[in-house]
């Protein structure tokens, strides 16, 4: 059966598969991004805590920005003057900016949604602002990102079944706008559609029958990690992967903790995105092999000990455990720095191994090595005499 995305061109090629889990690349204006990929969240064009250059030496080949902040400050027009945002910001690799349609969500006392558009308040100065499909397509245009999403409208979780459906058709319907919106995009570029339909499988068979009836050249699935168990996004992926085009790549938004992204790998997606990496350093916890260690404790005080001698990452092998505690509990900026970095190199090397595995053909045994890392959680307190 001809499908409309056949008509697109297909920037994504998938290199090997192990069970469902799939590695491959995705090939932009601004360069190539390995899959299954991690992207680091820089909300205003910058990544809290850490410089462009970290980033990419810690692994990373994509990152993400916002178009809600960066529309409001300092401007889609003004960055587009400034040479796009790569350009603007210097980290001059791959971008995906979101729609905008999640900031709606959490923005709902100071939201209005209708069928044209979503009008808000701007949290900066309260000043009124009018985002509709054409208007998100336009500014992440103007900001020059590799790949742009659809505008959609994201239900926090628990929500009635009519309010899902609701959020469902009108996200569809801006799908269809949005990418007419697209079409003179230049070459090269890339929308991706966005799967909505909260936890009501039906609704999510719905949305991506339609969205791929419309045809994109990736899609995301949306409208997960805003409230719900684990088990009822992992049951949601397990419905809505199946129904993606195999050629093209599959994006889980907003997703997560490395539990999270290790079993979504494992259900066949390819991108992923989470501010929680540097937010979780901001606030003295740091991601290792061992799982989350919070250099608050105590118990870290008098240990000169790395968080993992074994790491491939500098800071993660050669601080001190003592020292990253004093200045966590200091309230040190070098402190969230540290952590930020050392979080997202983490990130990173896990998405690295998970490459790497389903390359191999290892992947399960990769999956069961880390899960047991984690399980066996952080090395033993020091003995003080």
């Amino acid at each position: 059966m001809n499908r409309p995305d056949a008509a697109l061109p297909n920037h994504f090629e998938l290199l090997a598969t192990d069970g469902a889990a799939r590695t491959g690349r995705l090939t932009t204006p601004h360069g190539v991004v390995r899959t299954p990929a991690f992207m680091p969240v820089g909300t205003a064009g910058a990544m809290k805590g850490m410089h462009w250059r970290e980033v990419r030496d810690a692994g990373a080949d994509i990152v993400l920005g916002n178009t809600y902040h960066l529309m409001l400050r300092p401007g889609a027009e003004r960055i587009a003057a400034l040479g796009g945002l790569q350009r603007f910001t210097g980290w001059n690799g791959p971008m995906l900016t979101d729609s905008g349609g999640f900031q709606v969500m959490s923005l709902a006392d100071l939201r209005k949604v209708s069928e044209h558009a979503v009008t808000f308040r701007s949290h900066i100065d309260g000043a009124k602002v009018e985002l509709s499909p054409e208007r998100s397509i336009e500014v992440q245009r103007f900001l020059g990102s590799d790949i742009a999403m659809q505008m959609d409208e994201c239900v926090r979780l628990p929500a009635e079944h009519a309010d899902i459906e609701r959020a469902m058709q009108l996200s569809l319907r801006w799908a269809e706008r949005s990418k007419r919106a697209f079409e003179s995009a230049p070459d090269g570029y890339m929308l991706f559609g966005i799967v909505q339909g909260g936890d009501v499988p039906q609704l999510r068979h719905a949305s991506a029958q339609g969205l791929v009836a419309i045809g994109f050249h990736g899609y995301a699935i949306g409208g997960l990690a805003v409230g719900e168990p684990q088990a009822v996004m992992l049951a949601m992926i397990d419905e809505t992967a199946p129904m993606l085009p195999t050629e093209r790549p599959r994006y889980l938004m907003g997703v997560g903790t490395p539990d999270d992204i290790l079993e979504a790998v494992k259900r066949g997606i390819d991108m992923f995105d989470c501010v929680m990496p540097t937010r979780n350093g901001r606030h003295g916890v740091a991601f290792t092999r061992f799982g989350q260690v919070n250099l608050r404790n105590a118990r870290h005080a008098d240990d000169p000990r790395p968080l993992d001698e074994e790491s491939s990452w500098p800071s993660t092998r050669s601080y001190a455990r003592a020292y990253l505690h004093h200045l966590v509990k200091a309230g040190e900026t070098l402190g969230a720095m540290l952590l930020s970095e050392i979080n997202i190199a983490y990130y990173q090397a896990l998405m690295q191994g998970i490459r790497d595995a389903i390359a191999h053909g290892t992947f399960d045994e990769f999956y069961q090595r880390t899960r047991e890392d984690w399980a066996r959680g952080d090395i033993a307190p020091r003995q003080v005499d």
